[in-house]
């Protein structure tokens, strides 16, 4: 027989292992659109838009495809800004209602959208919409495991980015005769799954950080779950009162006001954008892209296509690295006065600029019209998309209160939704360029030296408190002389 202890552990590997398996399989598929449009186009989809013309060049026939690329580059727009603006009223729904109704929202969304990519209907936004749906609910499952919460973040965060790659198996059935709309329909009788995981292996509310250790949830989250929840807090609130010294006054609450005014959420705010902006744009595009370079040879269009697709199953093995970054001073004694969100908040800065030098490298790759060279565009992206959203969601979980992480994720989501809609000018400015990127190109990887400031403004806030500490340290240390010579 199991022990109470051993059963609580138990539950919570198997909570991990299941969010993994449910992120990496079908959270964010939506990114997997390269593979899909391969397979629409196969299948006709916005066939009529292409049109033959001649060359101006050569006087041969072409086929111009410009007008159904187009059409597929909006839908992935339209998608893509979905997936995160909605975030924002999912985040309030999250925090206010908990984890049991935000995920039966997210299992009813994303049923509807495969119900309906099988009935050949424009769906996608629905699964993208509830693809994050299912991804905010599980980064909390970091909060099982405290020395290792960053971690993990950045694991579940890798699972979405390679959950991409279930389009390119799509795409490979496909072409070995099985038809998507059977793919999709077998993806409709998984929901069964995301259905149980809710009832079984998800509290109905939150889970709480730190973790009490007779805490349960899932099925057994009964009244008995929420009062240890409740007597946690207030163990809490006790500890701190204890803690301050008399004559000081207490640190009043965070609102969450004062997060989203604060330099840290705008800078990134700023950070995140332009580096998803670039990302975005390059997905909508590669299709186009690969058409173009290797000289409209569907032959290699469909080869890199699958590399590409294949490299997006390492964002799992990638993402970690950026949490074992961020979690490389837990378990290490801190340094005289300093706080466990300042020791969080260093570890994040280095986190922040190696994404945005990542970045950087990747912009400058996909800028150069050389097709071979985009196999290693593609290496650099499916690494920097890891620490990307990985980073984002673990910032946020340690720079601000957890009680806002959910409002604060959705906004985060939410407003980098709106500069991610310059991508469809950034498409309209490459089929008036006759469906060259170049310009784009550059223009985006200048715009990507923004995301520099962040992690210097971190490191910034890091020196300043710094130095306010060794000046505390200094008048505390002079008070007890002072009072020897009066």
């Amino acid at each position: 027989m199991f022990s109470c202890e051993n059963r609580l552990k138990l539950r919570y590997k198997l909570t991990l292992v299941s969010g993994l398996v449910e992120c990496l399989c079908f959270s964010g598929v939506v990114f997997g659109w390269a593979s899909l449009v391969f397979v629409l186009k196969e299948d006709g989809y916005f066939s009529d838009l292409c049109v033959n013309v001649t060359r101006p060049d050569n006087n041969l026939p072409h086929t111009d495809c410009t007008g159904q690329d187009e059409q597929f580059s909006l839908i992935f727009t339209i998608a893509s800004f979905l997936n995160n603006f909605l975030s924002l009223p999912n985040g309030f729904v999250f925090d206010y209602f908990g984890t049991m109704a935000t995920r039966f929202i997210a299992v009813s969304l994303y049923t509807t959208g495969t119900l309906m990519v099988a009935a050949s209907s424009a769906a996608l936004c629905f699964i993208a919409v509830g693809g994050i749906f299912f991804l905010i609910t599980n980064i909390q499952v970091g909060n099982l495991f405290g020395a290792h919460r960053s971690t993990i973040i950045t694991l579940y965060n890798g699972a979405f980015d390679s959950s991409s790659a279930i389009f390119f198996i799509i795409k490979v059935l496909f072409e070995a005769g099985i038809s998507f709309h059977f793919s999709f329909l077998f993806l409709t009788a998984c929901s069964v799954i995301h259905f149980l995981r809710t009832i079984f292996l998800m509290p109905k509310k939150h889970i709480p950080y730190l973790i009490p250790d007779d805490y349960t949830y899932g099925a057994q989250d009964t009244e008995q779950g929420r009062v240890l929840t409740v007597r946690l807090s207030l163990e809490l609130a006790f500890r701190i009162c204890l803690s301050l010294q008399p004559g000081t006054l207490a640190v009043p609450e965070t609102t969450f006001r004062s997060c989203l005014t604060s330099s840290s959420f705008l800078w990134h705010l700023v950070w995140l954008s332009v580096m998803q902006l670039r990302h975005y744009f390059f997905i909508g595009t590669l299709n186009p892209m690969l058409n173009q370079l290797s000289n409209q040879n569907p032959a290699l269009v469909s080869q890199y296509t699958n590399a590409f697709a294949f490299t997006q199953l390492c964002g799992v093995l990638c993402a970690p690295w950026n949490g074992l970054i961020m979690d490389r001073h837990k378990g290490k004694p801190l340094a005289a006065g300093m706080t466990h969100r300042e020791a969080d908040l260093q570890s994040a800065a280095l986190s922040l600029f190696i994404t945005s030098l990542q970045c950087l490298l990747f912009s400058i790759c996909a800028a150069v019209p050389v097709l071979p060279l985009q196999y290693i565009t593609f290496i650099i992206q499916v690494l920097n998309r890891a620490f990307l959203y990985g980073g984002n969601a673990a910032f946020i979980s340690v720079a601000f209160p957890s009680q806002h992480f959910g409002k604060l994720f959705g906004v985060m989501m939410s407003l980098s939704a709106v500069v991610a809609l310059l991508q469809y000018p950034c498409f309209a400015l490459v089929k008036a360029q006759g469906g060259d990127t170049t310009y784009v190109n550059i223009a985006l990887t200048l715009l990507t030296l923004l995301a520099f400031i962040h992690p210097l403004d971190i490191y910034l806030s890091c020196r300043r408190m710094a130095k306010q500490r060794e000046k505390t340290l200094a008048v505390s240390s002079e008070a007890p002389m002072m009072e020897a010579k009066l």
